[in-house]
């Protein structure tokens, strides 16, 4: 099985052929960091802009990378939200007309279920039921992955998640764009014990997760304190948080095979490490992506699309787009802005 994996809903551009044996056949991404940078942040209509621009060739590159041509592959997989709608759809009409003229399937992922997913593109051995913290620039939640299209919601956050806490305080601190690796480079610099930061919801009955009150706790201290301690204080706050919402998780994740982190800010060495101690102390398996599947990529989506069409799940050539699109459309609302739940 070869899959054709597309991604676009946020600030990269990327393609990828995919098998059901966990090869990737190859991988083509294209960011787009220089674009946003003037502007501290991501900016939807360059990045609709750039994703039409850079699409096209960077599938007629992979495929040429893996040797390939469009008939070869069973089926097509794009992301189909959630995200910034205008790249989302740039992507998804892309798949929907390849796949029209191929005569081949189209699988529309959710792109949540891409990092949810790609742990098992890199661990063979990992089998379901997984606690997973999937924590990116727009969501931070713990899910209970019990399959392929079967995920149960045990916490989100009620306001920022973790990522857009990393891109609002690198910007805060002047520390640029992307916000989360400048953030980890200035911690590495910083004694994360100068600066006196709350801890949002720590030792809470509440089970979700809560960015906001830190972020502006940073922006009122700002040129108080060096940006590299503010920046390790800051991120062991984070950690702190991410470890104290994820330990109540796993009391009530019985059963669970191991404990997983995916989502770009899985990226970050200090919550990869702390994770990986608190998997160790509950006696479970720690499992995370290599840190190049852990930000947005096609080779997430191309895997997701392997799964579902193992399981016989494909979409019709009308599917929608979608900029909100729970993984658990059955889980409980909560408070605050838990719509990006």
């Amino acid at each position: 099985m070869i899959i054709l994996g597309i991604e676009s809903s946020c600030d990269e551009t990327a393609a990828a052929l995919v098998t059901g044996d966990r090869q990737v056949l190859a991988h083509r991404l294209l960011g787009q960091e220089a674009a946003h940078a003037p502007f501290g942040g991501v900016v939807p209509e360059i990045a609709a802009r750039a994703h039409v621009e850079a699409l096209e060739p960077l599938i007629v590159a992979a495929l040429a990378d893996a040797g390939l041509k469009l008939a070869d592959v069973d089926a097509i997989a794009a992301t189909a939200g959630p995200g910034l709608i205008g790249g989302v759809m740039v992507g998804l009409v892309t798949g929907k007309a390849l796949a029209h003229a191929a005569g081949k399937p189209l699988i529309a992922v959710n792109h949540l279920e891409g990092h949810a997913l790609s742990p098992r593109l890199s661990d063979p051995d990992l089998e379901f039921p997984y606690l997973l913290l999937l924590v990116s620039g727009g969501h931070c939640q713990l899910l209970l992955v019990e399959g392929v299209g079967a995920y149960r919601r045990l916490a989100t956050t009620i306001d920022d998640a973790a990522g857009e806490a990393f891109d609002k305080t690198a910007k805060l601190l002047g520390l640029g764009f992307p916000g989360g690796p400048a953030v980890e480079r200035a911690a590495a610099l910083g004694d994360p014990k100068a600066v006196p930061l709350p801890r949002p919801l720590k030792g809470s009955a509440e089970p979700h997760f809560s960015f906001a009150g830190l972020k502006s706790a940073v922006a009122r201290v700002v040129g108080q304190y060096s940006p590299e301690d503010l920046a390790a204080s800051f991120q062991a706050a984070v950690v702190d948080c991410l470890i104290d919402r994820t330990t109540k998780a796993l009391r009530t994740s019985h059963g669970a095979t191991a404990l997983v982190v995916a989502g770009g800010v899985a990226a970050n060495t200090a919550v990869r490490g702390a994770l990986q101690a608190l998997a160790s102390a509950h006696g479970l398996r720690f499992v995370a992506p290599p840190l190049w599947l852990c930000t947005d990529n096609a080779a997430m989506i191309g895997w997701a699309g392997a799964e579902r069409f193992a399981a016989g799940l494909t979409d019709p050539l009308d599917v929608a787009a979608r900029p909100r699109w729970p993984l658990d459309p059955n889980a409980e609302a909560v408070r605050g802005a838990g719509v990006k739940a």
